[in-house]
């Protein structure tokens, strides 16, 4: 890592330094993270493929219709449960606070960056949060009714008219799903710094500060008691 230099007025080098890093995520969590990830865009597509003809080209991304078909509802089953174990990791850090409405209510100074009008925050903001909570609702949808619709192991499970309701909820819910995930990675983009936390790991210390204070305060509180 480069070393941040520091000079005094007269231009002499008084100092260097390692910039400041917060760890934010753990390799697990990293990796069973991007395996979900992963997973979500393979059912968008494969599901789109099977979704309209017009997209049927798209199953040609996995071996064509028959590998789709097969192959569709188990990635469904596998994000579920590496989801689950992201749920069970951060749904505590995920629940509402009366921070989070404050945030809401200077969502304009949010857009606009002026993150010293907003309050300070834990390890997630409120939209974050909801995007948790969206995704976590969504994909319970998606495995039920999906459950509902595979026939080749649960051909009885449900009668044929319940079946083709659970196909209209199984595609709506899925198109709300992209929609979340697009936000999700916009998201991610838009405020710098991030996508870090989900790659190496960790955050500058400045990043923290600026969008996480809250968190990064009682992370060094836990740090010093040890």
């Amino acid at each position: 890592m480069d070393k941040k230099r520091i000079y005094s007025a007269s231009g002499d080098k008084i100092e260097s330094v390692q910039p400041v890093v917060v760890s934010r995520y753990r390799g697990l969590t990293r990796a069973n993270h991007w395996l979900t990830a992963l997973c979500m865009i393979g059912l968008l597509l494969s599901g789109f493929a099977l979704f309209h003809p017009s997209l049927y080209g798209l199953s040609s991304l996995f071996g064509g219709g028959q590998v789709v078909r097969w192959l569709h509802p188990i990635m469904g089953v596998v994000m579920f449960l590496s989801f689950l174990i992201l749920f069970l990791q951060m749904w505590r850090l995920n629940l509402p606070r009366q921070e989070d409405c404050t945030w809401l209510g200077k969502i304009g100074d949010v857009i606009k960056g002026k993150e010293e009008n907003l309050p300070e925050l834990g390890k997630y903001n409120a939209g974050q949060k909801a995007m948790f909570w969206a995704m976590t609702a969504l994909i319970v949808v998606l495995l039920v009714s999906g459950i509902m619709m595979w026939e080749r192991y649960f051909p009885n499970l449900v009668s044929i008219p319940v079946r083709r309701i659970a196909l209209a909820v199984h595609a709506l819910a899925a198109v709300l799903m992209f929609l979340v995930f697009v936000l999700h990675v916009y998201a991610a983009i838009w405020t710098r710094g991030t996508l870090r936390a989900m790659t190496r790991g960790t955050v500058t210390g400045g990043w923290a500060y600026r969008h996480h204070r809250k968190w990064l305060r009682e992370l060094a509180e836990r740090r010093g008691q040890h």
